[in-house]
């Protein structure tokens, strides 16, 4: 390791190791292909970038020698067909290994990658074209996106250019009665067959309208030119998920990829000699903080599993076979995970756990520290920002609370008014700007407006509400959508979560606000259920009173439902938004 970390960022320890002050240097043509993969690539070729693998038995190791090579072929690849500095590109690729020479070739071209899920659908794909004048878009052959993008193509006038990724499995490949793969008799090269230097981009594709990504870039040269770019230019595009109205698409220049070094040195404690793994797919901004920027520029190698649906028992399988050091999933997937025979699964190579994506709940840290000897380490950021509140390494964290403000920012807790709140008041949670912020993203793209609103007298307003107690700790409440307004109380759905999540009954829940004529809105739990329990009127008394006895009286659900799963996102966030919309859909008219 030659510590390249260390030349974009200024870094200050207290006498207990404490990291206090944390400032980015970022040179003015920085460029993460450049002088981050290519580097490395170039001094320290054979160091591990990436485990990957996939449940087909597909297996392979890239270094950063490998990775130089291939996102120079596909740089070049791609600046055959017009693609250049400034450039609009969808990439939805699920976990291919793809994902990362795409990623790197388009920064190298100066282009903008904007990645998505491979779960929208036709309005919403359209609006996402559209909305960003999108030139090219990289696609899996995996599932219908490919369809869903030919069926809105003639009503995006800036597509130009679609190229297909054949995803030679992703998890996908059906099994028969014993539990066996069937792969396709089309002559393909699938699975273990794609093992192997010479099987990478091996498995073709053909499409109407389409290029085959695979055979042109194996097709291309690794002779690649550095392309002039600035740090200050767009880099990366996300479109956030709101709970309402159009999504906004966040833009963030290069910038942005040093200050996830926050993030995997000192939250993920990445180890260059390890292997760190984050569950998330490439579609949505959790891939580039766990998966790409801050663990590279660390040197350290990442694990990817290009799997389609979760199973808890295959990942802490896989910790074991692959030796993974650090992990970070959500803490839906962590609870996932206290539902198996925990103890009968290797878990010894394991050294750092952490968490985001929404709280975490005491019960589980408890239970995984118990079970692993790991503490988990919370930590809070969003699409528009990198890690900004976190339980650093070396610190001692509180169980639910989701850490302090990290030295790369300066946080508050402001009133409606931007006055700061006073210890123990809920508030939203901003960021001062007033000066240029490495990583809060530049704007919402083409929306001045909502820019505005979120970027406004020195402030980045997250959103995002929280109180801070007499340390310094901040405690998270909810989205200022989450929160529940009940008979003027302002109720946040996480601390009565936490409290039904205490309870053996419950394994799942989520709390929302239901429309009610008298209150305003009702406290509602949807919950499911553990195994062996019954959704009965009893339990549901049982539970309100737990409820009753564990938090204020006034925050225990009125309404309690039993479903058999939550709605989530593809990176097993709970999205309590589904769970509104449903519920103010068929509210009595005039409530709503």
């Amino acid at each position: 390791m030659r510590n390249i970390n260390l030349r974009f960022v200024t870094e200050t320890y207290d006498e207990d190791g404490l990291l206090t002050d944390f400032a980015v240097n970022c040179p003015e043509n920085f460029n993460f292909g450049y002088d981050v993969v290519d580097d490395i690539a170039v001094n320290d070729p054979d160091r591990r970038a990436m485990v990957w693998c996939n449940p087909e038995g597909e297996e392979h190791v890239f270094t950063f020698a490998d990775v130089k090579t291939w996102s120079d072929k596909t740089a070049n690849f791609l600046a055959a067909q017009g693609i250049g500095r400034g450039d609009m590109v969808m990439v939805i690729l699920r976990r291919h290994y793809q994902f990362w020479f795409v990623a790197t070739a388009l920064a190298k071209l100066g282009a903008v990658m904007v990645p998505a899920t491979f779960m929208l659908k036709e309005h919403d794909l359209e609006y996402r074209l559209n909305g960003a004048s999108v030139k090219a878009i990289i696609a899996t052959s995996l599932g219908d996106i490919a369809q869903v993008v030919d069926n809105v193509a003639d009503a995006c006038p800036t597509l130009t250019c679609r190229i297909l990724v054949n995803g030679a499995g992703g998890g996908l490949t059906p099994e028969d009665a014993e539990g066996n793969l069937v792969f396709p008799d089309d002559g393909l090269p699938l699975g273990a067959a794609l093992s192997g230097p010479d099987g990478i981009c091996a498995a073709p594709i053909e499409r109407a309208g389409w290029l085959d990504f695979n055979t042109g870039v194996r097709a291309a040269s690794a002779d690649f030119a550095r392309v002039d770019t600035l740090a200050a230019d767009p880099m990366l595009m996300y479109f956030s998920s709101g709970t309402s109205g159009n999504p906004k698409m966040v833009l963030h220049d290069s910038e942005y990829a040093i200050a996830h070094l926050v993030t995997a040195k000192h939250w993920h404690n990445v180890n260059p000699d390890g292997l760190h793994f984050t569950i998330a797919d490439t579609g949505w901004g959790k891939a580039v903080w766990g998966k790409y920027y801050g663990q590279w520029l660390m040197e350290a190698c990442v694990f990817t599993y290009d799997f389609d649906r979760f199973h808890p028992s295959e990942i802490l399988s896989l910790i074991g076979k692959y030796r993974v050091t650090t992990l970070c999933c959500p803490p839906t997937m962590y609870r996932m995970m206290m539902a198996e025979n925990i103890d009968a699964y290797d878990l010894t190579s394991l050294v750092y756990s952490t968490t985001a994506g929404e709280a975490l709940n005491p019960d589980l840290f408890d239970f995984w520290k118990e079970h692993t000897g790991l503490t988990i380490y919370e930590g809070f950021g969003q699409t528009e920002t990198p890690l900004t509140i976190a339980n650093l390494t070396g610190s001692t964290p509180r169980p639910g609370s989701m850490g302090k403000p990290v030295p790369l920012y300066n946080v508050e807790i402001q009133r409606a008014d931007g006055s700061r709140c006073d210890t123990g008041e809920t508030g939203e949670v901003c960021i001062d700007i007033h000066q240029k912020a490495a990583g809060i993203m530049l704007e919402y793209y083409r929306d001045p407006v909502k820019t505005e609103a979120a970027m406004h007298d020195g402030w980045y307003h997250t959103g995002d509400t929280a109180w801070c107690d007499e340390d310094g700790y901040f405690w998270y409440v909810g989205r200022n959508d989450d929160v529940i307004k009940s008979s003027g109380y302002r109720i946040g759905p996480f601390e009565i979560e936490s409290v039904l999540l205490e309870h053996e009954a419950v394994r799942e829940c989520a709390v929302t606000g239901v429309p009610d004529p008298v209150r305003g809105k009702a406290v509602k739990a949807t919950i499911v259920l553990a195994e062996g329990f019954a959704g009965t009127d009893v339990l549901t008394k049982e539970l309100q009173t737990w409820v009753k006895k564990r938090t204020a009286p006034y925050k225990y659900p009125r309404i309690v439902e039993y479903v058999d799963a939550l709605p989530k996102t593809v990176n097993g966030k709970i999205r309590r938004a589904a769970i509104r919309e449903v519920d103010e859909a068929e509210a009595p008219e005039g409530l709503v």
